[in-house]
């Protein structure tokens, strides 16, 4: 028998043992294998000595932890050792024959891939992780994370700007576990959902297979929600197969949606859900009333709450009015000794050009708009008004006009006469590739931030988007270059395709106190404060409007909810102060 012919005899033989299992014991390897993977620990289950002993391991989960016991050959025992303390977990494990993996024809361009290093990338990584609700690694990493060849934990990068768009985990067994079977595995996948490129989380894919196909590993495992048909759907097109293996997780918190069952929450939008997420975990009841409206309430301890989104009952009618009314929010903030941009209703005279003529670049939006539905932002002439003024007049029956205040768009959420966190909004933007026009490349910048968001954010192709590509010279026709960034609108709201830049830890001291201040003159006690300011470090600002029905979901991950819920339900208390 030739060496090739031998060898594809034991590669057959291989894949002939039980699907899904490693096959080495105790005495074939190191026993009672833990690798810490930051987030958690992994148990390789096949290399404990009983089912008692990986159950007793798996009780051992540290606080804020997420630990998982893989490849466990008869899940009945080992859950039967803790049965009110461990769970069987409801993912699809799926393995990649390494021996049949072929790199990709065309290599995906624009992406660099590199080790993760330092502090900097931790936070990278952990702003990732909180966007797909993961559990976060330490602010320092680990000395295997940084220095291990078998505890590979990468960054991708855009290769225009060094901006981290992903990351994953890989295990090679044989290196941590000195596993006869050769394996490796596949670990907290993430890509930014804001990210401009396309293919990041294939690239992450077969960098980390190519680079255990290079070391000798013969297969790659992962591990997927049985329901995640997108990412599924990613791995077999890669040739991922599915495996009959399974995994045991603790009870914890964290993994309460997985063992409590299905809740009919899956009609709310992501603004609700973040708070009905956080009202089940403490034992709050929830009544959904109109999903598709976002209107639920929340009963604990006798008390009920109405809410939609997180605007609830306890808002009273007036504190609504001076947020939902623009100009009443100017008057208010101004009786305060607060600096709002100067105004005046639209009543379609002569004034309102002469308005525009004295402020020279305004802002027209309606009156008690929201979402971003309506604004045109950079006015200059008065053909351009008398535009404006219609669009806004479909999303309202009066009309505001403000003069354009320089600096960035800074919104700062308030809770319970507390600032919880601040963000810079940034206007939605894509990056040319050479091939597609601009109103192909909005189209598919626009699928995947519905993709992320839940079809809360998309960016309309209207007559502010053609307003503002045509004053920078450009159509929806026109092919931009590869690698050229281009502002598509003005406005950052989310939901015409905006994007939030965390500043929590950066905003000055004056900035709080007059979000705080505001708050208190609106009398309202959960609200987002709009500011521009031309730097989120300085204490200068003017106030442009305040938001009755804050979206909690697009700070995290500060915890937004954990404050809303705090703030309506006192005793359900679990966030401690620092």
């Amino acid at each position: 028998m030739t060496y090739d012919s031998q060898r594809n005899t034991q590669h057959r033989l291989q894949r002939t043992r039980t699907p899904g299992y490693l096959h080495h014991g105790p005495d074939n390897g190191k026993s009672d294998v833990v690798i810490d993977c930051g987030w958690g620990r992994l148990l390789l289950s096949h290399t404990f000595s009983s089912p008692s002993a990986l159950a007793q391991a798996l009780l051992q989960e540290g606080e804020d932890k997420r630990d998982i016991a893989l490849y466990v050959r008869d899940p009945h025992k080992v859950l039967a050792k803790a049965p009110q303390q461990l769970f069987l977990d409801p993912s699809d494990t799926l393995r990649l024959w390494l021996s049949d993996y072929r790199p990709k024809a065309t290599p995906i361009g624009g992406i660099r891939i590199r080790r993760a290093q330092d502090k900097a990338d931790a936070s990278a990584i952990n702003r990732l992780y909180r966007q797909h609700s993961l559990k976060v690694i330490p602010d320092t990493l680990p000395a295997e994370a940084r220095l291990s060849q078998g505890h590979l934990l990468l960054l991708a990068e855009d290769a225009s700007d060094g901006t981290v768009i992903g990351t994953v985990t890989g295990l090679n067994y044989r290196e941590l576990a000195d596993d006869p079977d050769r394996g490796s595995s596949l670990w907290c996948l993430a890509v930014d959902r804001d990210a401009a490129r396309p293919g990041v989380g294939e690239a992450l894919v077969r960098f980390l297979a190519e680079k255990f196909q290079a070391k000798g590993a013969a297969f790659m495992d992962l591990s997927v929600m049985h329901d995640n048909s997108a990412a599924i759907g990613l791995y077999e097109s890669l040739g991922f197969r599915p495996l009959q293996s399974f995994a045991i997780k603790t009870r914890s918190a964290f993994n309460q949606k997985l063992f409590m069952g299905p809740q009919d929450f899956s009609g709310l939008n992501p603004y609700a859900r973040i708070i009905v997420d956080e009202a089940v975990a403490r034992g709050i009841d929830v009544t959904v009333t109109d999903a598709a409206r976002g209107l639920f309430t929340l009963h604990h301890g006798g008390k009920d709450v109405q809410c939609f989104e997180s605007l609830t009952s306890q808002t009273h009618a007036l504190a609504m009015l001076r947020c939902q009314d623009k100009s009443l929010t100017h008057q208010c903030l101004r009786r305060a000794g607060l600096k709002t941009p100067p105004y005046r209703l639209s009543d379609g005279s002569q004034a309102d050009k002469a308005f525009l003529h004295q402020q020279q670049r305004i802002v027209v939006k309606p009156l008690d708009g929201e979402q971003g539905k309506g604004i045109s932002i950079d006015v200059r002439q008065g053909d351009e008004l008398e535009a404006a003024i219609a669009l806004a007049k479909h999303h309202g029956d009066q009309v505001l006009l403000e003069a354009l205040m320089p600096g960035n768009d800074v919104r700062i959420l308030v809770i319970g006469n507390k600032v919880v966190a601040g963000a810079r909004r940034e206007p939605p933007f894509v990056v040319g590739d050479g091939r597609l026009s601009i109103g192909e490349l909005i189209a598919k910048q626009s699928r995947r931030r519905e993709a992320a968001t839940g079809g809360e954010s998309r960016i309309p192709v209207d007559d502010e988007t053609i307003r503002t590509l045509k004053a920078q010279k450009v159509d929806l026709d026109t092919v931009l270059e590869a690698g050229k960034s281009l502002a598509v609108r003005r406005t950052a709201n989310l939901h015409t395709g905006g994007r939030l830049v965390d500043v929590t830890g950066q905003l000055h001291p004056h900035l709080v106190d007059v979000a705080l201040k505001a708050a208190k003159a609106l009398d309202i006690a959960v609200v987002g404060m709009d500011l521009l300011v031309p730097d989120v470090t300085q204490s200068e600002y003017v106030i442009i409007e305040a938001n009755e029905r804050a979206g909690l979901a697009n700070h995290e991950p500060h915890p937004t909810a954990q404050r809303f819920i705090d703030h309506l339900f006192p005793l359900s208390c679990q966030y401690k102060e620092p």
